[in-house]
């Protein structure tokens, strides 16, 4: 892990640090748009990008998520930094799980499993070993249920150029 990493992980706890990384995610966007994922979250952490369907608009829904592997598929956290409302990518995979990702080069649809009970909690470990800041983000929901997704692949990877 890159120094850089280091620091992130450990200033992810402060307030100040998710307030001041929130207004950078549409540039987030456009990098991982523009890369293929192939570079999102700045190159700190493992990060791929999800396309949803919105649940309103029925448009393609785009956001830059960190993840854990488990097995062949990807675990997220609807932590939305710790704000007290779930994050508009949540819901629109909870209308419609079928959705996307880019991950180091590669598109790969997806099916979005909610993860609870005991799965729950040792992805939830496991996404903490990888950003310790989630569990103050937990705390700062204010009692919201934190979901944690399992991006199941189902079927090939498009080609990418």
């Amino acid at each position: 892990m890159s120094a850089l990493g280091t620091l992130a992980r450990r200033l992810g706890h402060q307030k100040w640090f998710a307030a001041a990384l929130r207004p950078l995610v549409p540039a987030d966007r456009l990098v991982g748009r523009l890369t293929k994922g192939r570079v999102v979250a700045f190159g700190l952490v493992p990060s791929l990008v999800l396309t949803t369907t919105g649940r309103r608009s029925g448009k393609p829904r785009s956001n830059p998520l960190l993840y854990v592997p488990d097995g062949d598929a990807y675990v997220v956290i609807a932590s939305n930094w710790g704000q007290q409302h779930q994050p508009a990518w949540s819901l629109n995979l909870l209308a419609q799980p079928a959705a996307e990702v880019d991950v180091r080069s590669r598109r790969l649809p997806v099916r979005a499993d909610l993860v609870g009970g005991d799965e729950r909690e040792r992805l939830f470990a496991r996404l903490v070993d990888e950003w310790p800041a989630y569990r103050t983000y937990v705390e700062r929901a204010g009692g919201r249920e934190v979901r944690v997704f399992r991006l199941v692949p189902t079927g090939a990877p498009d080609p990418t150029p």
